[in-house]
């Protein structure tokens, strides 16, 4: 397909929610519609390209005033593989992508734009390696993806955090106490040491440094010594023990990974026990995921869905936009998938925490 020749775009977006998705959808139809393209929206992720009458189009008018709102007006599913789609009779799955690619050509879509996280963004890959023209945007609060700076999503999530902490800190002053808060993040710490740093965390813990209890609470002692009277600790909640297998909520099933959570908890009792100060844990959960975009987040998604348009129309298929500040750049999405992003051990950002007092968790080697 060459440049110019695209005049039909579908555009989905799958996994979890994350505060932007909207954005980009709006950002999508107004760039396409400018440029006198159509575009259909594919309901509930890959399941619009499955089942019948789970497609619309989209114009301006349809989407004018959803920049600001959270969730997705197309919905989305974390459980729709096609190529290992959940068949609950039988407890099996069914490849369904064949289906997809009839679908495809049946809606005469002539190409795709995908909002999604790094199972989402696999599955674009793998219909891009059965000749199906894809451009790929990463969406995760948990700024896990490869080849960008940000994800839409991760501000807004850290936003929120830095809040809930903000609050926190004046109920633990009040009661002196030591309070937990459990942040999402799934593999990589990038929510918890920000949100940590930007609310005054005394201790963060991240899934990149196993923890030693016996350490935090001697930190945590130390502060009580000198005549802090109150503590604040951020714990991902993929975050582990030195040795220690991570918390588990869920074990991973059919079409699904494994359900990360309960780590607030662990560390809310073991700190107990080992200052012999009162503890207590709350755990954000997806209240991270909800509400209304930060402004830059909106920015951000805005940006991603005017240049996904750009490279479909160029024919620059197969890659996925990415935040290469100050400028938005196409990446292939072969360098994206299969990889985690996570925090680098010479980060300056875990230089400044340890700078300013923060411990966390294990002292560095």
């Amino acid at each position: 397909m060459n440049a110019g020749t695209v005049k039909r775009i579908g555009e989905l977006t799958g996994g979890g929610d994350a505060p932007g998705l909207n954005a980009v959808i709006r950002a999508v139809v107004k760039t396409a519609a400018n440029h006198g393209l159509e575009c259909i929206g594919l309901e509930d992720s890959f399941d619009g390209l499955i089942e019948p009458d789970r497609s619309r189009p989209l114009t301006p008018r349809d989407v004018t005033g959803i920049l600001r709102l959270g969730g997705t007006i197309l919905g989305t599913t974390n459980r729709g593989n096609p190529f290992a789609y959940p068949i609950s009779t039988s407890g099996g799955t069914v490849d369904y992508s064949s289906r997809c690619i009839e679908m495809f050509h049946q809606l005469k879509l002539d190409a795709l734009v995908v909002i999604g996280g790094d199972g989402t963004l696999a599955i674009a890959h793998e219909f891009s390696k059965r000749g199906i023209p894809v451009v790929g945007v990463p969406k995760t609060i948990d700024n896990d993806i490869c080849e960008t700076v940000n994800t839409f999503g991760f501000d807004t999530a850290v936003s929120f955090a830095t809040d809930a902490i903000d609050r926190l800190h004046t109920t633990a002053e009040a009661h002196h106490r030591i309070m937990i808060v459990e942040v999402m993040g799934r593999y990589a710490g990038w929510i918890a040491l920000h949100s940590g740093l930007a609310g005054g965390a005394d201790v963060i813990l991240i899934p990149e440094i196993p923890f030693d209890i016996e350490q935090v609470a001697g930190h945590l002692i130390a502060r009580e010594r000198w005549g802090a009277r109150f503590s604040i600790v951020v714990v991902a909640e993929g975050a582990a023990r030195v040795g220690g297998a991570r918390s588990v909520m869920k074990e991973a099933e059919l079409g699904t990974v494994e359900r990360l959570g309960g780590i607030g908890a662990i560390v809310a009792a073991d700190l107990e026990k080992l200052t012999a100060k009162e503890t207590r844990y709350v755990v954000l959960g997806h209240l991270q995921r909800g509400g209304s975009p930060t402004a830059f987040d909106r920015v951000l998604a805005t940006r991603f869905g005017h240049k996904a348009v750009e490279l479909l129309m160029e024919a620059n298929f197969g890659q996925m936009v990415a935040l290469k500040s100050p400028y938005i750049v196409a990446v292939p999405l072969e360098t994206v998938v299969g990889r985690t992003r996570n925090v680098p051990p010479d980060s300056d950002l875990l230089s400044t925490a340890r700078s300013v007092g923060i411990h966390l968790g294990s002292d560095p080697n």
